[in-house]
């Protein structure tokens, strides 16, 4: 089987290294310095769950699709910030050759909806998601650091194709030592990460907190109260369902199982800020004020934190 991951990040590294481990033939797109950075490094998966290093002779590294052999990959995974889904399935559409005819594309990202852009070039029976709520780091270019984990990696369509189709990516994942599966409800298990990530992603940043310190105070706990409750007014308004039927029934997980279970994570949101890029948040809370927007629904807490987040970010650089 051969796999490319496109985005050689914290989870594109922690995948390269899940793949191998399994004896997948693993390729990465990467930009110049991370390319050279795991070729002379190699990669390694440390953290929580088993620690796996490889040299640079387990994998392949491009950094330009003129590189690339002909009708080689079964897999596509794409690991990079969202901020990219535009220009990668462009050039993934211009250099097609290097897909199989059955090739599928399974996007590990943040958000909801980010199957959009590569909707425009490939058939809906190619595009898969996945939900992640396991907490990624890079403390260096050729390390993934898994630093949380509160449930399993969920694999599955947005377009009603056959989650079938890409079980054996779940099965590496999870061989690996990263519990993973697949789903025929992927949308109601995106807008669970949804709540999750909206509610604790930019908070964190703008307070410098871990998921568990947000929750120490009355005060930060009554603003995640209102982010979620805005949430659910949204999911109402806009015909979208989750795994809970209140904003309540969330409330008591989110605090009793959620945050406890990733304490000490410090958000993907926080850790752009600090290194002074682009975040994520147009396909997170920006989301959520779009919808709210198309079903004249007030969402006044997600705005104001919107706001804050561009303001901070606003001469920042996008990130890989």
């Amino acid at each position: 089987m051969n796999i490319l991951i496109i985005g050689a990040g914290a989870i594109g590294i922690a995948l390269g290294a899940s793949m191998i481990s399994q004896k997948a033939n693993v390729s990465f797109y990467a930009r110049e310095k991370t390319a050279q950075a795991i070729k002379e490094e190699g990669i390694q998966r440390i953290g929580i769950f088993k620690h796996i290093t490889y040299d640079n002779t387990k994998f392949n590294v491009y950094t330009n699709y003129d590189e690339i052999p002909s009708d080689i990959f079964d897999y596509i995974l794409i690991a990079s910030k969202t901020m990219a889904n535009k220009n990668i399935s462009q050039e993934l559409n211009e250099n097609k050759r290097i897909l199989k005819s059955n090739a599928k594309i399974i996007i590990f990202q943040n958000g909801f909806g980010t199957d959009e852009a590569y909707l425009e070039y490939f058939d809906k029976t190619q595009v898969y998601c996945a939900r992640i709520l396991t907490g990624f780091i890079r403390p260096q270019r050729h390390i993934s650091e898994i630093t949380a984990h509160t449930q399993p990696i969920l694999i599955g369509s947005l377009q009603n194709a056959n989650a079938g189709d890409v079980e054996i990516i779940a099965q590496i994942i999870n061989n690996s030592g990263i519990p993973a599966q697949t789903t025929d409800e992927l949308d109601k298990y995106l807008w669970a990460k949804m709540l999750f990530n909206c509610t604790l992603n930019p908070l964190g940043a703008i307070l410098d907190a871990s998921y568990g310190e947000l929750a120490k105070t009355d005060y930060s706990i009554n603003i995640m109260n209102n982010i979620i409750d805005e949430i659910f007014d949204v999911l109402t308004a806009s015909g979208y369902s989750t795994l809970w039927n209140t904003s309540d029934e969330y409330k008591n997980e989110f605090y009793s199982k959620l945050i406890p279970d990733t304490y000490n994570h410090r958000s993907s949101t926080l850790q752009d800020i600090q290194k002074k890029q682009k975040t994520e948040i147009d396909v997170l809370t920006g989301k959520i004020i779009q919808l709210a927007k198309q079903n004249n629904v007030e969402v006044p807490v997600n705005e104001t934190i919107y706001n804050i987040i561009k303001t901070m970010e606003a001469n920042f650089e996008e990130s890989e």
